[in-house]
């Protein structure tokens, strides 16, 4: 699903337009990005958490060539699944 079809169904499910359903799915995600990025966690019970975690620099291979390489540390998000989607996923 791309974003396009989300919003689409955002509408379908709130009765509205497609235009009101793109405003509320990009207030979601830019409230989602400024608060993973200011550090906070974000948990959506029943849904799952997002995080910001650090990973360390490590060392890795230049596909191409196989040199060794130093891929160096970065931030990434993590989402960890909440008990009633998983249970959903399960069927």
């Amino acid at each position: 699903m791309n974003k396009a079809t989300l919003v689409e169904k955002v509408a379908q499910n709130m009765d509205g337009t497609k235009k009101k359903a793109e405003e509320a799915v990009d207030a979601i995600f830019d409230t989602l990005e400024e608060s993973l990025s200011s550090g906070n966690e974000v948990r959506l019970v029943g849904f799952g958490s997002f995080s910001v975690s650090k990973r360390k620099s490590r060392t890795g291979r230049n596909p191409q060539t196989g040199e060794l390489m130093t891929i160096p540390a970065n931030y990434t998000v993590k989402f960890k699944p909440g008990k009633e989607l998983k249970d959903k996923i399960q069927k």
